[in-house]
């Protein structure tokens, strides 16, 4: 019996099992003859989205910080010599204050050189007795003006093509929002896009403030819409591509664009409501979003994944 334990039993139970991984390994490998293998059979569709009424409101939200306006400078409107300087640099100043006295030998006058406006003088280098020719720099003064100035992407300046003249400013903890006129937009020689408007001079603001700027440019209500992604272009005009829904390719076809929120955007011509388009321009991969969920108390994990 000692025999069987030791010898026989275990003996058999490798026999039984190598004979059940030859059979499973056939199963795998080598199916019967005249069956077929199996095929995935889900696949990949571009998804498609119908023309549907909606609304859109072209408001662009920016953040943007309080600056002072450039600095002005003050030049002497004769040719002379100086006899009395009666301020001192970083002196604030009035509009119409006098800051410095010329006097010209001929023909004889004596004039006084007058801030423009309101601010804060910079350095002051000249001294009585000195001379200063016509059109001479004699300081600079750091008006009391502040503007708005906010970065954009350099594509958001097609969003502003017809924006109104201001903005709306808002600054925690500071007045209550206040309109920001003289809208404009300027591109830096770097490149860097801005856009800029001007504080009213009653409102009481400080350098560096942090604003949040927002720009009401259009709505558009009870229209055809559709995703900007749909689109290629995006600025008055663009193209689509129509599913025919009958599986054949879908075609490409124009359209006339209206106001845009950046993410759904009014069609004014080329589409009919109910009509299907694809989702994504050809050739553009769809968004990728992320998913963040709990893993801890106070700890979360986030993970993307592009949508199709």
């Amino acid at each position: 019996m000692a025999v069987w334990r030791r010898w026989i039993f275990p003996i058999l139970m490798v026999v039984v099992f190598g004979v059940i991984a030859v059979s499973l390994a056939k199963l795998a490998f080598f199916p019967a003859p005249g069956a077929s293998p199996v095929q995935p059979s889900a696949g990949i569709a571009d998804p498609v989205v119908a023309v549907e009424r909606g609304s859109v409101v072209n408001e662009l939200a920016l953040a943007g910080s309080i600056a002072r306006d450039e600095e002005v400078v003050i030049r002497s409107e004769i040719e002379g010599t100086i006899t009395a300087v009666h301020v001192a640099g970083g002196t604030d100043v009035w509009a119409g204050q006098p800051l410095f006295t010329v006097k010209r030998e001929y023909p004889a006058a004596v004039i006084d050189v007058l801030a423009s406006e309101a601010g804060r003088l910079g350095d002051v280098a000249l001294v009585a007795g000195q001379s200063v020719a016509l059109g001479a720099e004699m300081v600079k003064l750091s008006p009391a003006r502040y503007h708005v100035l906010s970065t954009v992407q350099p594509v958001q300046l097609y969003r502003l093509l017809n924006a109104p003249g201001e903005g709306t400013a808002t600054i925690a903890g500071g007045p209550a929002p206040f309109a920001c006129v003289g809208l404009s937009t300027q591109v830096a020689d770097d490149g860097t896009t801005s856009v800029r408007c001007s504080v009213p001079v009653d409102q009481v603001v400080f350098p560096g403030l942090p604003v949040a700027l927002s720009i009401a440019i259009g709505t558009a209500e009870d229209v055809l819409v559709i995703p900007v992604t749909a689109v290629k272009g995006g600025s008055g005009s663009g193209l689509v591509w129509v599913d025919p829904g009958d599986g054949s390719a879908p075609a490409e076809r124009s359209v006339k664009l209206g106001v845009s929120d950046g993410t759904l955007v009014e069609v004014l011509e080329g589409l009919e409501e109910g009509e299907t388009i694809r989702q994504f321009v050809p050739g553009s991969a769809a968004p990728v979003e992320e998913f963040c969920y709990e893993i801890a108390p106070g700890e979360e994990y986030c993970e993307t994944g592009a949508v199709w």
